[in-house]
């Protein structure tokens, strides 16, 4: 009931723009390739979700305002210098959404060990009250599911959300005109019109997807 409260206000209350975009995750996965044998044994899996939580990291950086929220009491903005990334997990009790603290802290290791471990507590419901509050940013991951592009609901009072489907090969044609298969990863950015225009949704989607493609390596060696 609690969810369903929140989801009608948020809903009802922020102006939603939802910007689309596509990934080609191919630099993705040859560095997932390369590296996945060492998280293993360092105990960790490299999936390509801990590859876009440390690009969307970056691009919060360089776009402080969807890290932002509204006090809305005081009718001011405050600008997070701290990234807490809420990650929702479809749990057999509906939506819940753990937060993993200061992610531009920690390693692409660090990323994905904590990202395990939230998840799993969030489907056998033990997580902590603490571990729940305090987001700056959510990600909503329905890649393991499957479906494409989707418009996800912003948890207030944060002021975006980013939606990732499943990713799939697709043919793409490149400049010199062949065509060829790319593995290509469905975003959407839903946020909040008050406080972003889409000019700014645009830069922050183009950077986001730029990030992702030119994926470096030093950031996943061990």
């Amino acid at each position: 009931k609690v969810i369903a409260s929140r989801m009608v206000e948020n809903s009802v209350t922020l102006p939603h723009v939802t910007q689309f975009d596509e990934v080609d995750m191919s630099r993705v996965e040859e560095l997932r390739a390369r590296h996945k044998q060492a998280f293993e044994k360092a105990g960790a899996r490299l999936s390509p979700t801990p590859f876009i939580l440390k690009a969307l990291v970056t691009a919060l950086q360089r776009h402080p305002r969807f890290n932002a929220s509204v006090n809305e009491l005081q009718d001011t903005l405050v600008f997070k210098q701290y990234y807490h990334l809420g990650i929702a997990v479809d749990t057999d009790a509906g939506l819940l959404v753990p937060v993993l603290k200061d992610a531009d802290r920690k390693s692409m290791l660090q990323l994905a060990q904590e990202l395990g471990s939230i998840s799993e507590r969030a489907r056998s419901r033990s997580l902590g009250p603490d571990e729940m509050k305090g987001g700056t940013f959510t990600v909503s991951n329905q890649g393991a599911i499957g479906g494409g592009h989707f418009t996800p609901i912003i948890n207030k009072p944060e002021v975006a959300i980013l939606g990732l489907g499943r990713t799939s090969m697709k043919p793409v044609v490149q400049a010199d005109g062949a065509i060829v298969g790319r593995p290509l990863l469905p975003i959407t950015v839903s946020y909040d019109h008050r406080v972003i225009d889409g000019g700014s949704a645009a830069r922050f989607v183009v950077d986001l997807v730029k990030t992702l493609q030119e994926f470096p390596e030093s950031e996943v060696t061990l």
